[in-house]
């Protein structure tokens, strides 16, 4: 599939792109090779090649839990800059009114 100036232009005016002559000129060549890279992509016999997700073949790696103690409450907000009965103090985000 060959792209023209006047199909890049057109695009560009879809995304809201203004560009001079000289990039309508520059991303036409390049879009057109992208293309025939695409076609070229295409034409490959891929009837037998599995579908991958993956270019690697991945495994999911899984430790056991392992049950620990837990940070004390008091020692989790020792640091904490603002804090109130126990708990992180934070600045109210959200305003609904009413």
């Amino acid at each position: 599939m060959a792209i023209n100036r006047d199909t890049v232009k057109y695009t560009a005016n879809l995304a809201r792109i203004e560009l001079s002559d000289k990039e309508l000129d520059s991303f036409t060549g390049q879009l057109d090779r992208i293309l025939e890279y695409v076609d070229k992509l295409g034409k490959l016999d891929v009837s037998g090649l599995e579908p991958t997700s993956h270019v690697l073949e991945m495994k999911n790696v899984y430790r056991e839990d392992v049950v620990k103690k837990s940070l004390d409450a008091s020692d989790a907000i020792k640091n904490a800059p603002a804090q109130e009965n126990n708990l992180f103090k934070v600045p109210k985000i959200i305003d609904i009114e009413s």
